[in-house]
């Protein structure tokens, strides 16, 4: 098989390629970016159709950021997500590809969603108001996968990852999500000395993290199996306290300080873990220990850091 993987440079997508490459081998294997075509123009996706001939197509690429971003430019947010669905959708039938996987997040699940979230809460309400221009765009990829199912009979999978994290993730200021924010922030507070840091809340909302390697290697398994329009969730179904993951990560990059809650602060959302039954029933599991999964992280961020502006050599 030709697989072509779009955002191939992305977080998920430096996990997934080199179990591709090991797998299939290095020559049926080509991963892409927006280096090399604009999949916001038509033609070019095209182009990339005609150039590559994929037989599978990953389609990792999308336009994300943090919800400071999503806050300040949601429009942006959501007409570029809708052209990287509709075009790449639409161009996948055309061409006739054996079949087009599509990931989009947990955050396209309704805000009210009662945990643990299975796919079939999807359309039950609206999602988090801060990022629904990303949100709404991207779950759209479920209505596009059963609508050219039905017309063109284009075999499309959609996986929603949960809250992942791992080597690659976005460490920057003001876009990183929670595991990653706490990594650097605890790193920088052990590097200045610092005595306490202050954590917003109480630390008691409950979350469901997941390994981005276990969501790589959950992909390969749909490569070649699964073949229906009905989303699947990937994550690992376990709770989390964010009380718990702070003090693992401060105890992984040996902060010595006082970590003190700022109660007057927003907890957010107190639960939200997703259901992974589905998942599970193809005989596939996101296994690795939120332990194990933070020490590479850490590692790998370690091993990345810099003392710049941005503070992350990526």
């Amino acid at each position: 098989m030709r697989i072509i993987i779009t955002g191939s440079t992305g977080f998920l997508g430096r996990h997934l390629m080199p179990l591709l490459k090991k797998k299939y081998g290095g020559d049926t294997v080509i991963g892409i970016s927006s280096r090399d075509y604009d999949l916001l123009d038509r033609n070019q996706v095209r182009r990339m159709f005609e150039d590559l001939k994929p037989e599978i197509l990953i389609h990792l690429a999308a336009y994300s950021g943090g919800i400071g971003a999503n806050r300040a430019f949601p429009a942006d947010f959501y007409y570029r997500n809708s052209l990287l669905t509709a075009l790449v959708f639409q161009e996948a039938a055309v061409y006739k590809v054996k079949k087009l996987i599509y990931t989009m997040g947990g955050c396209s699940y309704p805000a009210t969603a009662v945990s643990p979230i299975d796919e079939g809460q999807m359309w039950d309400g609206f999602p988090q108001a801060e990022s629904a221009g990303y949100s709404v765009a991207k779950k759209m990829g479920i209505i596009a996968s059963q609508c050219y199912r039905q017309q063109y009979g284009l075999n499309s999978v959609v996986l929603i990852p949960g809250n992942m994290y791992g080597e690659y993730d976005n460490f920057r200021e003001n876009e990183s999500h929670v595991v990653p924010a706490m990594v650097r922030r605890f790193y920088e507070a052990k590097q200045s000395g610092a005595s306490e840091i202050v954590m917003w809340g109480t630390g008691e909302p409950v979350r469901d993290f997941v390994y981005a390697g276990d969501v790589a290697g959950s992909i390969l398994y749909f490569v070649e199996h699964y073949d229906t329009s009905e989303p699947v969730n990937i994550s690992s179904g376990t709770s989390t306290s964010i009380r718990e993951l702070a003090g693992i990560i401060r105890d992984m990059v040996r902060f010595k300080g006082q970590l003190v809650w700022d109660t007057s602060k927003p907890n957010g959302q107190m639960v939200k873990i997703f259901e992974v039954r589905r998942l599970n029933s193809l005989g596939l599991a996101c296994a690795t220990s939120l332990r194990d999964g933070i020490k590479c992280t850490i590692a790998w961020f370690e091993a990345h850091y810099v003392t710049r502006a941005d503070g992350i050599r990526l």
